[in-house]
């Protein structure tokens, strides 16, 4: 079986007349954690959405597990071991913290049940304070823990998350990156999208950074750490 989780090959995305993706190639492998960087309106989410089978490419190739599933559903995509963690959270408000993550429930690709509702709990303790609280009487925070807390629910092989501490308070934030950094060293392969990036090169193995829909960089953590014009060069930060 591949290494490669999740692959895309000259993939063209446009939203409507907008060419948005200019013929990225992109991978992650087991195990790995990626950092996704790029200035707001570089394709960061439009790439992860046409993998994900939320935006159908006009042009290019998407393949998960090494089988090509270029616009498949993404019911589909998810079934092959992949949780997406989308910006805005996406919870579901009318039920409860234990709805929102019983819901999620089932054995990962290979029958593994690694992830079980206790697991969660255990892993956001704030959760287990909440369980008969529906998900709009969360904070920001703790919606975001929820939001994770499902999607490890799936047992998945790979996890993206897309501006995980966007809105949130430092201190929340900070919680956020740790409880990260513990999914991290499960083996669990991870794409972080996040403005925070020395957040992100603390615990990517490498990083990949868009500029106008193409991959403008490509680059280990410590290359970055190590070469700070680069991120100003193509981020704008210091």
């Amino acid at each position: 079986m591949s290494d490669v989780l999740l692959e895309a090959e000259g993939l063209h995305a446009f939203y409507g007349s907008s060419h948005i993706l200019h013929g990225i190639d992109f991978h992650i492998s087991r195990g790995e954690t990626v950092g996704l960087m790029g200035r707001n309106g570089m394709g960061k989410t439009t790439l992860i959405r046409s993998m994900l089978g939320h935006v159908r490419p006009r042009h290019g190739r998407v393949a998960v597990r090494g089988k090509t599933m270029t616009g498949a559903r993404p019911y589909l995509i998810a079934r092959k071991g992949i949780a997406y963690v989308p910006e805005g959270r996406g919870i579901f408000p009318n039920l409860t913290v234990r709805e929102n993550l019983i819901m999620g429930a089932k054995p990962g690709v290979d029958g593994r049940r690694d992830w079980t509702y206790q697991r969660v709990l255990d892993t956001f303790p704030r959760l287990g304070e909440r369980l008969t609280n529906g998900g709009n009487q969360l904070s920001g925070g703790e919606q975001q823990m929820l939001t994770i807390g499902r999607a490890l629910m799936t047992n998945p092989d790979l996890l993206i998350l897309d501006e995980a501490t966007e809105g949130l308070a430092p201190l929340i934030a900070k919680e956020i990156w740790y409880i990260i950094r513990q999914i991290r060293a499960t083996g669990i392969a991870t794409i972080v999208i996040d403005k925070n990036h020395a957040a992100v090169t603390s615990i990517s193995d490498r990083n990949v950074i868009l500029v106008k829909g193409q991959v403008a960089h490509e680059a280990s953590s410590a290359e970055l750490r190590a070469n700070p014009d680069l991120l100003h060069k193509h981020l704008g930060v210091s």
